[in-house]
Parts: structure tokens; C-alpha cells; sequence
């Protein structure tokens, strides 16, 4: 019986191989869900989908894509909202 800390469903188990051949069950936390777009709610590409703890150790540049709106809005979005700004 696992120890009453690691009885909750928001862990993922995860089977790992120990030494002396035996396979031992370690508990993490669930990666978070992907990045949307503010705009139209589509997956954002080029995001990682990470902890926190894990992004603050990350290079900025691999964080989100370097383009106007890069890590708010999707490329269409962003597509429309240049075109936009320029007509007004």
C-alpha cells in the first residue's frame, strides 16, 4: 500500500527499473496542459509543455516562438491581427 501522500489521483505512476533487477513504482506530477491560443483556442506549436519548475531553467528563446504575439496568439491569428493593424 502506497503511503497515504501518494494516494491521489493527480500523481501519474510511473514504473521505473531499480537495481537488482526489480521494478519499483515512483509517483510524479502530470505535465500541465498545452498552451492555447488567446484568439481562436488552437494548440499553440512550439511551446513546451512543462512544469514550472522545469520552464525558469529553460533558455527564454526555447520557451515560445520568436514572432510578434509568439507564445499568446496561434500563427493565423497573428496573421490576421498584423493585417488588421496595418489597414486601420
Amino acid at each position: 500500500m502506497p503511503a497515504p501522500r501518494l494516494r491521489s489521483r493527480s500523481l501519474r505512476k510511473v514504473f521505473r527499473k531499480v537495481s537488482g533487477g526489480r521494478v519499483s513504482l515512483h509517483y510524479k506530477k502530470k505535465k500541465p496542459k498545452a498552451a492555447r491560443c488567446g484568439n481562436c483556442g488552437a494548440l499553440l506549436k512550439g511551446i513546451p509543455r512543462e512544469l514550472p519548475f522545469r520552464m525558469r531553467s529553460m533558455a527564454k528563446t526555447k520557451k515560445r516562438p520568436e514572432r510578434p504575439y509568439g507564445g499568446v496568439l496561434c500563427s493565423k491569428c497573428m496573421r490576421k491581427e498584423i493585417i488588421n493593424k496595418v489597414r486601420q
